[in-house]
């Protein structure tokens, strides 16, 4: 499968739609949050490595408030209501500076652990379009270059 990034800028709202929900039957809550939980590793080493919490109880809560929200969307228990309230995620990452290339970073590091999943293509795909769309909405600080294009990268 392809993992393609589409360009993105500040203020962009595309239409985003829910991951296919047979991912989390398919993966477990287990396999979600291993899954969250190897995406923050890689983002420990990546260059946006400043807008996450450094090792310790803070880390391991954004791991579980990820989780927790991605169980949430993808069908399962509403873990992230329940701890944090309404997810509001624009608002929650409004303190951060989130830019096109980090974006583009975070979704590289998605498409590492998304690689390593057996399972249907189609349900991949879902899920990484979410990603994809998702992550947009994030963007809240303008492009540190002039040159955003789409990226793809392969499974293999």
């Amino acid at each position: 499968m392809e993992f393609t990034i589409t360009p993105a800028t500040t203020n962009q709202r595309p239409k985003v739609e829910l991951p296919n929900q047979e991912i989390l039957s398919l993966i477990g809550e287990d396999g979600m949050r291993t899954l969250i939980n190897e995406h923050y590793e890689l983002l420990k080493e990546s260059s946006i490595k400043d807008i996450f919490p450094p090792e310790g109880k803070a880390l391991e809560m954004a791991k579980k408030h990820a989780a927790d929200f991605f169980i949430q969307i993808c069908g399962g228990p509403r873990y992230f209501d329940q701890s944090r309230g309404a997810p509001r995620m624009v608002a929650r990452h409004a303190p951060f500076k989130i830019t096109p290339e980090g974006r583009i970073v975070w979704l590289e590091k998605y498409a590492e652990v998304l690689k390593t999943l057996e399972i249907p293509e189609n349900v991949l795909k879902s899920f990484w379009n979410y990603l994809d769309i998702f992550s947009i909405w994030m963007i809240n600080t303008p492009s540190q270059s002039n040159s955003i294009s789409s990226t793809s990268f392969s499974q293999r």
